[in-house]
């Protein structure tokens, strides 16, 4: 058996000893950090780099949970009263009721169990997708772990943006601003350094350590992981952690608003019946106290849905899950619901609007103009002039231009798999895209040998770099840069395959095509180069060099927009929804992207954010109302536009990408942060992450959580109006007894339409795999052709309250009709048993919230449309139809739950009666559907979110 290495304690003064001491005790070389093979291992002993959570809650209490509830408590009230009046009277046979009772009880906790079981594996998945990384130097390379598998000995790099994974000593660190406030409270970023501290220091004084929690506002760094999980900074208050509460939503809140609610009325109503029954037929043995106190009992439990919070879990839990596959990762399912009512989104520019891949289009040259076509980092595409094949001198011009521009370069662009990917800046790929698509271009340029480089500076505004000429040794400077400035440093002119001096007059003509592009809103970028004098040594070159330059044209770049941008925003339009654009570019550029996109009218303007900070608040509101295009924002800028917004009580989306935009994001109703550009810091202040950075995935995100939200109101509808019918059932049943021949169907003295095990049973197979199945339901109404919904809007509104009433009623009215059918005497003389007519009636309500699971999947359309687009709604149908038959049918079920056998004739007017429901439902949305068809004529109002 092998020895086991314990892993290196680091010290609790860090920060007082030198970095490399610092190393040496957590076992680590700086230079190539730790091996995955040793990583692993201190992972293995040390555990993950998590903060110790609340301890999971054994599988055992949970179960238990599932009785802590007050009408399972009056169900077990029920139980030991039946206990107690069958040993009263002699223990004689099996206490049926009691049995069937318990029974029904714990298979409604296993059903709470499983549900609640689901949406914890849901929210857990959820957790995973958004879990935090780390980039750390392993084996001598660069590596992205989740922060959870930082070891201790780990060195951290550090970038702008990212959060701090562990606590860890500084190796290196250049212009290094830590974020402290959320461990320290110090509101400023803190400046850190390398440098050994001299003596004791608290907590934010230690400059040459970073603690987890806390994150790169500023700069880069290394460091080396003194610590991990609960042994962190963070570790230490871990306690303050796990005693938050998150509050409930508005949804959530409604949702317990309507259960207490129909608690109490269900309370009302059965102590009316029950006093009614008591009133009417009397108490005569101790068996009847017991049926009346069941009957009081099953009503109560039947009408309260209160399975609704564990069902209203799993259907959000199951609803983001579908999103996050679209790309669209919601981190809590709270989310939802502002989700589904946004009303403006505010959206960045570059990468999301558009692909975030630079494309030259445009080439301007002493011949003439080249467009190129194709778009993206894919060279696929042609150069052509007015139609045509380049040819004669400008083909040689535009040659030279993109050749120039491609060696003046320090892009790469490479093939993977028929993808094509860049490394360095999206401009100057851009000129290696473009060259490939005339023909000859490339092959040119191998011949040229890179000798030297002149970086770019802001100061300068130009690149150079300095070749050699493998066919003849010649050395040649090539230049680019901001064209105004680069011409200041031309003396000539290329034409065709030879110079003419630069006069001012062609001088003039140049700046007037460089005005050209820039008004139709191209990036642009000058392209010169001159020879040297060979006897200069290349390793010599400054930007001296860069004068007496041949101008060799112009080129005209943009970042083209995503293709399915432009129908997501008219999607989002339809949909009521504003589109805002926020950038920090151009503002002609701006303009002319928002307005290709449909975002503005053509002749609409930018607002810069220069103007911005003319204005005040008030201003600021009004002039959110009227203007849908930003430039050149800060982010300052975006969080004064997301408050004006919202105190105009609009529901606000905003995206972001740097840890800059977190404020903004963070008040954002539904702050969206990019997934592939997005930091870290951006990632935690969202609700929601983009996978693909792609706005269309936004408005799709959108659609979806509308349709989760119709689904919450479907199985609401669902649910209240067939749990209202059993309760209108027993109520105008005893109430109506003697109409419909009840009261002369036996010579009992209690006779209720509906026994209590009854009622227990319709409860258990009609609101659990029908409900949840509803919650999976296909958009069936055009979710995107109405207004935002409003969070103050109530999710039952009254509406939806009288089609629960009525379609409650014609339930009961159907099954107490049914009962009628079959029993002698009342509005129709039937030659049945009691039993027999109970059993055909409790078998129509079964079948009528069935149909009414068809009805409740849009309040306006008609049933047959989509009919069986849920397999799992059809399939819920089908194994309530089967346990039904199986109790009717079963001998021994038969025995517990007081049925009878039916015959054809019973079974087909039970199906005929249940589907009057399906019938009046359908009357109601004709009728339904032709007064909002009025309305909409009378009071045209079209949805659009787009600005003049």
């Amino acid at each position: 058996m092998s020895d086991v290495v314990a892993v290196p304690t680091p010290p609790d003064d860090a920060f007082l000893l030198d970095a490399d001491a610092v190393a040496a005790r957590v076992g680590v070389d700086p230079v190539t950090g730790l091996s995955e093979e040793e990583a692993a291992r201190r992972l293995l002993a040390d555990g993950p780099n998590a903060l110790r959570g609340k301890a999971p809650v054994p599988a055992w209490r949970k179960v238990m949970a599932q009785f802590q509830d007050a009408l399972i408590y009056l169900l077990l009230a029920a139980v030991a009263i039946s206990l107690v009046v069958w040993v009263v009277e002699g223990a004689e046979g099996v206490p049926v009721d009691a049995v069937v009772i318990a029974t029904i009880i714990v298979l409604n906790a296993i059903l709470g169990y499983t549900q609640e079981a689901k949406a914890e594996d849901a929210v857990a998945a959820l957790s995973r997708m958004t879990a935090a990384t780390s980039t750390v130097w392993r084996s001598s390379e660069l590596k992205t772990v989740p922060s959870a598998d930082l070891v201790r000995g780990d060195v951290l790099v550090l970038g702008e943006g990212d959060e701090v994974g562990a606590d860890a000593r500084l190796l290196t660190a250049s212009s290094l601003h830590i974020q402290e406030a959320s461990l320290t409270g110090e509101s400023e970023a803190v400046s850190k350094d390398p440098a050994t501290l001299i003596g004791p220091a608290s907590l934010g004084d230690r400059l040459n350590m970073v603690y987890r929690g806390t994150s790169v506002a500023q700069g880069v760094g290394r460091a080396t992981v003194t610590a991990v999980g609960m042994s962190t900074e963070v570790g230490a208050i871990a306690g303050m952690v796990d005693s938050t509460v998150e509050e409930p939503t508005p949804l959530q809140v409604e949702i317990n608003r309507i259960g207490k609610l129909l608690g109490i009325i269900v309370v009302i109503i059965a102590l009316v019946v029950m006093i009614t029954v008591v009133l009417v037929e009397g108490i005569t043995a101790p068996s009847d106290l017991v049926g009346v106190l069941l009957l009081g009992v099953s009503l109560a439990v039947a009408a309260v849905p209160e399975g609704l919070p564990a069902l209203l879990s799993v259907i959000l839990a199951i609803g983001v899950q579908r999103m996050a596959k679209r790309n669209a990762v919601v981190k809590k399912l709270s989310s939802v619901e502002a989700l589904g009512s946004a009303s403006v989104i505010c959206t960045d520019k570059t990468g999301t609007l558009t692909r975030n891949e630079m494309t030259i289009q445009r080439v301007v040259t002493a011949s003439g103009r080249a467009c190129l076509t194709g778009a993206g980092y894919r060279p696929r595409g042609s150069v052509l002039s007015v139609g045509e094949e380049l040819s004669g001198d400008l083909r040689a011009e535009v040659q030279l231009v993109l050749g120039a521009g491609s060696l003046a370069n320090n892009a790469q662009l490479s093939e993977d798999n028929g993808e094509w990917h860049i490394q360095g800046d999206p401009t100057e790929a851009a000129f290696l895209v473009a060259a490939r698509k005339l023909e000859g271009t490339t092959a040119r340029m191998v011949r040229f040998e890179r000798r030297a480089e002149i970086p770019f500076t802001s100061e300068r505004k130009l690149m150079s770099t300095v070749h050699q000429d493998k066919a003849d040794g010649a050395l040649l400077l090539f230049c680019k840069g901001a064209p105004d400035v680069l011409l200041g440093s031309c003396t000539r002119l290329q034409m065709g395959g030879t110079t003419v001096p630069l006069t001012e007059t062609l001088r003039q003509e140049a700046l007037e095509e460089i005005e050209a592009l820039s008004a139709q809103a191209f990036r642009t970028l000058g392209v010169a180069y001159r020879v040297l004098d060979t006897a200069a040594s290349a390793n010599a070159v400054d930007p001296s060099f860069e004068q007496d330059l041949v101008y060799a044209g112009l080129v005209g770049i943009v970042d083209p927009p995503r293709p399915e941008a432009a129908k997501a925003i008219s999607e989002a339009h339809r949909a009521g929804i504003r589109v805002i654009m926020i950038t920090g570019d151009h503002p002609t550029t701006a303009a002319r992207i928002a307005a290709e996109l449909g975002i503005i009218e053509p002749a609409a303007r930018a607002v810069t954010g220069a103007e911005l900070d003319t204005l005040n608040d008030r201003e600021l509101r009004n002039l959110t109302r009227e203007v849908s295009v930003y430039a050149r924002v800060s982010p300052q800028h975006k969080l004064r536009l997301v408050d004006a917004l919202q105190a105009d009580q609009q529901i606000v989306s905003m995206t972001g990408d740097g840890v800059n935009d977190a404020p903004a994001i963070k008040s954002a109703d539904i702050g969206v942060a990019m997934g592939i550009t997005g930091t870290e810091v951006t990632k935690g202040a969202a609700r929601m992450i983009l996978a693909d950075d792609n706005f269309a995935t936004i408005v799709a995100a959108v659609r979806q959580g509308r349709v989760i939200f119709e689904n919450i109101k479907k199985f609401l509808r669902y649910l209240l109006s067939s749990n209202l019918g059993e309760v209108l059932t027993v109520f105008l049943g005893v109430i109506f007894a003697g109409v419909i021949g009840l009261t002369d169907a036996s010579g009992d003295a209690l006779v209720l339409p509906l026994l209590a095990t009854q009622i227990l049973w319709i409860n258990l197979i009609t609101d659990s795999t029908p409900a949840l199945a509803m919650g999976l339901d296909p958009e069936v109404d055009d979710v995107m052709a109405r207004k935002p919904r409003k969070l103050t809007d109530r999710t039952i509104d009254a509406r939806m309250w009288r089609g629960i009433l009525s379609i409650g009623l014609v339930m009961a009215l159907a099954t107490l009709f049914t009962i009628d059918l079959f029993l002698p005497g009342g509005l129709v003389d039937g030659n049945d048993t009691l039993t027999v007519a109970r059993t055909a009636g409790f078998t129509t309500l079964v079948f009528a919230q069935l149909f009414n699971a068809l009805n409740a999947r849009s309040e306006t359309t008609s049933a047959f449309r989509m009919l069986f687009a849920n397999r799992w709604l059809w399939g819920a149908i089908a194994l309530s139809v089967a346990l039904q038959i199986l109790v009717v049918e079963v001998p021994f079920l038969q025995v517990a739950f007081g049925t009878a056998p039916l015959d054809l004739t019973h079974w087909g007017a039970c199906v005929a009666l249940g589907s009057a429901v399906l019938w009046y439902d359908e009357i109601r949305k004709i009728l339904m559907r032709t007064k909002l068809r009025r309305v909409r004529q009378n009071s045209p109002t079209p949805l659009s979110g787009r600005q003049g």
